[in-house]
């Protein structure tokens, strides 16, 4: 691209081909130039590389053969010790001649053999009868090949989505090639040959934007000779045709060119020298060299890793390098040296885990690699203890899913060893065994295993059945990968499990989610609804549904078929399960996809719950990450806990919503821990990443035996507590230091010219932590740990924590000899050094702790990342260049930077005549009471014109730095010192006195006391802070200055009061920051003040939020926040926000309505209309924005309203609203046979709205007459919508309403509105009571008992009397006023939402027969008769 540095190289030769015999001839190449390019197009040139030329001539001067017959190469052969490398370079050489020719057409396709493959080659040939030429023009899509000679690593783990490679492309290359030939006697001859070869790369999608990559060969026939004689050819032996063959195990790393000779004494000093560098503190210059160490190591041989073992290993610095590196040797040489070590017993079982799981994962997944990775198996070292015991078998698994990956089928001999150990632990009904064999069968995902994990699957064998719950969690769990590899046997299996209504509701639940996995087609989801319509268990309904609603909502390409399919399927099933709440299991899937750069990432998460428990069995959370052709499955957590949920349901003492005071109850209860069944875990972990489960724990009762020793008050002088209190006193120093390869993918293909193009992704962690601390008791601790409580305690401690990330992507040529491409480098470092001095205080209660402010800048995090144009070679390394991409700026550059004491803003610098776009700046926020101040700094440099593409974020330098930085002071700063009282003195338990049951006891009776002194009302007793916090500023000869903080509270049984006051310690200083918060128990609202200036009177904000109506039947919340005055920029952001917001609210499909609302305030009112939707209203000064009906991602729980608690008190009509009260009161049966007998619900019903007066006769007589009747029988095809405003007034400057039929017919108006807001469902027949009675305010009350026994009449009048009544009139006029054709009269009839005279005739004569023709569907049985005609009457 014009303007960026480039990188490449150049290789120039003459050479000649001799024929030996009829089909085979000899190369011999002469006059070899090796030359590089590394700058700027147009300023720089192509250099010579004097000593790469000679080595690269050395090899190429060797005689090579081939074989030639038709226009086909065949077979190359050269001297043995002849480089790869060397022979893929012929191998583009001779690639000239491999050419098809058909004179006898123009254009033809071939699938043909050539150095990328076999691919897909277009030809096309032009003659020239003049000079006796055929120009031949060849295509090759080298993305469209059938055996492609490519190499994929390290993307195993990543899932395969053809959705995505099929919309678009991250790597893209096609290949031209063109040739003259010449007729001749008895055939053709080449005359000029040329390629032209294309690669674009980019981490998005090719649309937008991409790094390109440009191959170009260019032969020329000199001159043609006849022989004399045999030409002479040597020893030599085949090495394949002209398909590009790939390095033998791991080709050298891109972003390093090292030579590999004595590769013993280069690691052993450059592991010294990184374990010197980081000892103390992380070096992040060094962080780099990690990757020269692990490609040092991988030229290594077996001795090698010996001897170096032998001479590392006694120093445990130097141990621990080697160890966390040779890991990355990632073939059977690892494998060797970790089984010497497990067989010699000369590392740690904590050393063996971690060097196992790593070497395990990183292996090249080969069958000769998994079959000596069974060794592991079978060493006693790897049982010695049980994490390690778990953390091989785990590993092997994983290698074996890798494996898989590569070859189909997968031998069963690779998964034998796990399926024998399943067998084998439920031969001996071994739990613990039968876990580990089914989690690691599960990390496989080997086709061949189904049969052997069916056997622990309940409802397909005996003895499944037996086995605990906890083993058949697991057994189905361990389906997920054969979900994606054999979806079929899967669907299969998980269909039947979950439709057994006699196995564990947990198992049906994980069934269901193993079902989904295998992204059924319409059919089965089919069936899962069928199934679901007539399920009991309303956790596994709740459950299945939740997920079939939130994959209904994805917009993944993996869900591309299977959200359609969840989509009909919750509408069928949302009237019955869609209001269960969160009491019930649920399922929630958020993502986000971008369809143009086809990324994206989801997250997932599912809590399952047995019977009506609130207590979760089993939490997962779990997250993926999208990009190009494949899914990233990133981290996976479960917890379960069937024991603890055991321990705690069924306690009386426990109420089921288990709030805040049942706290101290709990912990009682946990005490009991041991009436548990030892071989049942109180609780499960275990972590999942990229799909593969990398350990788990198990807390059964030995290890909570284990934990409360230890941290026993009681604890004697043998526990390992307090051992460390003894190492303490003494002074203890740790230091730990860990490299680690995170990622390593790369992705290798032959370019026309035999050199290989590689795209990789490298990212490296450098961990180092170091930690000094002693500490000093007084009165030293002899007996046990109470004496710890009542003991001074002063503890000094420094230290450092560091990490450095390195990030390398690379797209170029890389072979051992040289590298050249365009190379993102990256690196992310975190600093935090301390050094602090810690006291306690028993007697005083208090804390204090000191430290040092920095006196040099200290960066705490900094980013810094660049691409540029590398070029390396090994006879060269002075030689090697990076060039950044971005030139120069030069007097472009401008920087601004901001000081300020507290606050400032962030500026942008850029220079419109400029192509380069170059910010800097700097931005600090100063404490210079303490003598700190923390800056970020932020630059970067950019191309203006590639700022419609992605990779305009990458391509360039950018900066990013956080720090601390001494400011200069008057008084210089010598230490900060922090002081914390706890004001407990009057309240304080001895804990010296007490046990763990005891002090769990007195928590519920000292609830209301532990706070501290009450507020002493109409007393001139000052009340006693629960805490308070001095941060001060220490300076020689200076009083002390800085800030204090103190929180006081006060509780009752109506309200509780909290404040906190913050103030400035210095001489005549009245500066304070007072904020409360009152929170009322009884009216449930909270009140928040928050003043701030001279003391506290000089500005002020207060809050109110009001959760009355959050219980009632549709929830709601108010909140308002008021102010008085502000600061300038307070009213600045005001008068911004005002500005904005309508433009905003319009985004976002909100309403607006311009009025006159209170000055200074903010109001806002969120209502839930249904269990899935819920209304806004926002009010600020001079406009109100709103809007109804918004989707909730959670589902809401509406007590009271559509779905009443189940009670065989209510009326028939109810019965069948929920499965939940169908199953309670003993009607199921005949609720599913009425179900069966409804029209089809994907068919939408005929919505009929009436806009009607409460008052009005005709409205009555046609409600009573048409409406109700009509509804009463075809209530299954119709929906009515009523809406009581009509010919009302609304009368803004008054604030109410004037009706047609006076006072009364407002005050009914507003009573059905709120009967509507309230009830939902119940609703029409509580307003068809009403208005068939002859008072109908009157009779409304009786009418909602009878109807709706579960709304209180309270809530009405709340409703009616509130400020509820008067919006929803407010909005019913709205509804009113915006028909079209506008009402005339009333009744007014609309159907479907249209209104035409026709239907109005005969809704008032027909209702009935009109909803029957207007219905779509397949006509109820009902609809075969006609309601009398009445007299039209209107208002």
């Amino acid at each position: 691209m014009a303007g960026l540095a480039e990188s490449g190289v150049k290789l120039q030769c003459t050479f000649k081909i001799t024929g030996v015999s009829i089909q085979t001839f000899l190369l011999q190449i002469y006059n070899m130039e090796f030359e590089e390019f590394n700058g700027i197009p147009g300023q720089s040139s192509f250099k010579a590389s004097p000593n790469l030329t000679k080595r690269l001539a050395a090899e190429l001067n060797r005689p090579f053969t081939f074989e030639y017959s038709k226009g086909q190469i065949g077979e190359i052969k050269t001297a043995g010790e002849v480089s790869n490398t060397i022979v893929n370079i012929v191998r583009g050489i001779v690639g000239f001649l491999h050419v098809t020719v058909k004179t006898t057409q123009r254009v033809y396709e071939l699938n043909e053999l050539g150095i990328h493959g076999v691919c897909h080659s277009v030809y096309a040939i032009e003659e020239n009868a003049a000079s006796k030429e055929l120009y031949v023009t060849q295509i090759v899509d080298i993305n469209d090949c059938h055996q492609k000679a490519a190499m994929y690593q390290g993307m195993a783990l990543a899932e395969e989505n053809k959705n995505t490679q099929q919309r678009g492309k991250n790597a893209v290359a096609t290949v031209k090639y063109a040739y003259t030939v010449k007729s001749v006697e008895g055939g053709g001859l080449i005359t000029k040959a040329s390629a032209h070869e294309r690669h674009h790369f980019t981490p998005f999608n090719v649309k937008g934007g991409n790094c390109k990559l440009q191959a170009t060969r260019n032969i020329v026939l000199l001159k043609e000779m006849d022989t004399v004689g045999k030409p002479v050819t040597g020893q030599v032996k085949s090495r394949g045709n002209l398909m590009y063959k790939m390095e033998k195990g791991v080709s050298p790393i891109p972003v390093v060119m090292l030579k590999l000779n004595d590769p013993v004494s280069k690691i052993a000093e450059l592991i010294k020298r990184l374990a010197q560098d980081n000892i103390y503190q992380l070096n992040s210059t060094s962080s780099s060299d990690v990757f020269a160490l692990i490609q040092l190591l991988r030229a290594s041989t077996n001795d090698d890793l010996e001897s170096l073992w032998k001479q590392l290993s006694g120093n445990n610095e130097h141990r621990r390098w080697f160890l966390d590196t040779v890991v990355e040797v990632t073939d059977d040489r690892v494998l060797k040296f970790l089984a010497n070590r497990f067989k010699a017993g000369d590392i740690s079982a904590n050393e063996a885990g971690q060097a196992l799981l790593v070497a395990f994962n990183h292996l090249t997944a080969e069958a000769e690699l998994v079959e000596s990775a069974k060794e592991f198996l079978t060493i006693p070292f790897s049982k010695s203890h049980p994490l390690l015991w778990n953390t091989v078998v785990l590993s092997y698994g994983s290698l074996v899913y890798r494996a898989c990956a590569n070859e189909t089928p997968c031998p069963v001999k690779t998964v034998q060893p796990l399926l024998d150990m399943a067998n084998n632990g439920l031969a001996k009904k071994d739990d613990k065994d039968m876990v580990l064999a089914l989690k690691a069968l599960g990390n496989t995902g080997h086709p061949l295993s189904i049969k052997t994990i069916m056997k622990f699957l309940p409802g397909f064998s005996v003895k499944a059945d037996s086995l605990s719950t906890w083993v058949q969690t697991v057994a189905v769990q361990s389906l997920r990968h054969l979900a994606s590899r054999d979806p079929h046997s899967v669907q299969d299996i998980a269909l039947t499990m979950f439709a057994d209504r006699t196995i564990p509701a947990e198992i049906r639940m994980l069934a269901s989610m193993i079902l989904l996995e295998t992204k059924p087609s319409v059919a089965v989801i089919s069936a899962v609804v069928e199934l679901l319509l007539q399920e009991t268990d309303l956790q596994v309904a709740s459950f299945t549904y939740s997920q079939l609603r939130a994959i209904s909502r994805s917009r993944t390409p993996d869900n591309q078929h299977l959200s359609t399919a969840c989509n009909i399927a919750v509408k069928v099933l949302a009237a019955k399960f869609g209001h269960l709440s969160y009491r019930y299991s649920k399922a929630l899937h958020l993502d986000w996809f971008h369809d143009e750069l086809l990324t994206g990432a989801s997250s997932e998460f599912y809590v399952l719950r047995n019977g009506t428990s609130a207590i979760p069995t089993e939490i997962i959370s779990k997250g993926k990450l999208y990009f190009i052709g494949r899914i990233l499955q990133l981290t996976e957590l479960g917890v379960r806990a069937e024991g603890l949920k055991e321990l705690l349901t069924g306690r009386s003492e426990i109420t089921e919503d288990f709030g805040a005071i049942d706290f101290a109850t709990i912990m009682k209860v946990l005490l009991d821990w041991q009436s548990v069944p030892k071989n049942k875990p109180l609780l499960s972990v275990y972590a999942r990443v990229f799909g593969q489960e990398i350990s788990f724990l198990d807390l059964n009762q030995d290890v909570v035996q284990q934990i409360l020793k230890s941290v026993s008050l009681t604890a004697s002088k043998e526990n390992k507590i307090w051992n460390i209190i003894q190492h303490l006193q003494n002074g203890v120093s740790w230091h730990w230091t860990k490299p680690y390869l995170t990622l390593e993918t790369r992705f290798i293909q032959p370019t026309c010219l035999g050199l290989p193009v590689e795209i990789s992704k490298y990212l490296s962690a450098l961990t180092t932590i170091t930690v000094n601390a002693k500490t000093v008791i007084n009165p030293t601790p002899k007996e046990n740990l109470r004496e710890l409580f009542n003991a001074d305690i002063s503890l000094q401690t420094d230290g450092f924590f560091g990490v450095a990330k390195d990030f390398f992507v690379f797209h170029g040529i890389n072979t051992e000899l040289f590298q050249c491409g365009a190379q993102l480098n990256s690196k992310m470092v975190k600093a935090l050094p301390w050094k602090t001095y810690l006291k306690k205080k028993a007697k005083e209660n208090n804390y204090e702790l000191n430290f040092t402010p920095c006196k040099k800048t200290m960066e705490l995090l900094s980013v810094n990342s660049d691409v540029y144009a590398v070029s390396r070679n090994i006879e060269d390394p002075l030689s090697d260049k990076m060039t950044p991409m971005m030139p120069d700026v030069g007097d472009l550059e401008q920087s601004f930077t901001a000081n300020r004491k507290e606050t400032d803003t962030i500026r942008n610098y850029q220079d419109e005549g400029s192509e380069i776009y170059h910010p800097k700046l700097k931005y600090c926020t100063q404490a210079s009471t303490y003598g700190t101040a923390f800056c970020t700094q932020v630059e970067a440099k950019r191309v203006n014109y590639l700022k419609e593409y992605p990779l305009y974020y990458f391509l360039g330098y950018t900066h990013f730095s956080c720090q601390l930085e001494p400011v200069r002071s008057v008084n210089p700063v010598e230490k900060i010192k922090i002081q914390i009282s706890i004001g407990l003195q009057n309240h304080k338990l001895e804990f010296s006195q007490m046990t763990v049951t005891q002090l769990v006891q007195r928590m519920n009776s000292s609830h209301s006391s532990i706070f501290g002194s009450r507020l002493l009302q109409g007393t001139d007793a000052a009340p006693e802070p629960v805490i308070s916090v001095r941060v001060l500023a220490i300076s020689p000869n200076v009083k002390e200055v800085g800030y204090e903080a103190a929180a006081y509270y006060t509780p009752a049984k109506q309200r509780d009061d909290i404040e906190l006051i913050v103030s400035e310690v210095a001489e005549e200083v009245n500066w304070k920051i007072c904020a409360d918060l009152s929170v009322q128990k009884i009216q449930a609202e909270a009140k928040a003040h928050f003043k701030w200036g001279a003391e506290c009177q000089t500005y002020e904000v207060a809050l109110k939020v009001s959760t009355a109506g959050i219980t009632g039947p549709k929830p709601f919340v108010n909140a308002e926040i008021n102010w008085g005055d502000v600061p300038s920029f307070m009213q600045a952001l005001g008068k911004r926000v005002k500005e904005y917001l309508p433009g905003v609210s319009y985004v976002m499909g909100f309403y607006q309505k311009h009025e006159k609302n209170t000055d200074h305030e903010v109001s806002a009112v969120l209502v839930a209309s249904t269990h899935e939707r819920f209304d806004v209203k926002v009010k600020i000064p001079e406009l109100t924005v709103y809007r109804q009906e918004i989707p909730s991602i959670f589902e809401i729980e509406c007590q009271g309203k559509s779905h009443p608690k189940p009670s065989c008190g209510y009326p028939p009509s109810q019965w069948c609203r929920t499965l939940e009260i169908a199953v309670e009161c003993g009607v199921q049966k005949q609720c599913m046979e009425l179900l069966a007998t409804r029209p089809d619900p994907s068919m939408p019903p005929v919505e009929v709205t009436v806009y009607y007066e409460s008052l009005c006769p005709g409205c009555r007589s046609f409600l009573t007459e048409q409406l109700f009747p009509t509804w009463t029988m075809l209530r299954d095809i119709m929906r009515v919508h009523l809406v009581p405003y009509g010919n009302t007034k609304e009368l803004p400057e008054l604030n109410s309403f004037s009706c047609q039929h006076g006072e009364p017919e407002c005050q009914a108006n507003i009573i059905e509105a709120c009967i509507l807001n309230v009830t939902d469902h119940a609703a029409f027949p509580v307003i068809h009571c009403m208005v068939s009675s002859s008072d109908v305010i009157k009779a409304a009350p009786s009418c909602l008992q009878l109807y709706a026994p579960s709304v209180e009449w309270g809530a009405i009048e709340s409703c009616v009397k509130g400020g509820l009544g008067h919006i929803l009139m407010h909005e019913n006029g709205v509804k009113t006023r915006s028909l079209s054709p506008a009402h005339t009269h009333v009744p007014w009839v609309t159907f479907n939402g249209v209104y035409t005279d026709d239907l109005e005739d005969k809704a008032m004569s027909t209702l009935f027969n009109l909803v029957c023709k207007l219905y779509e569907g397949i006509k109820p049985p009902v609809c075969t008769g006609a309601l009398k005609k009445l007299n039209r009457s209107f208002c």
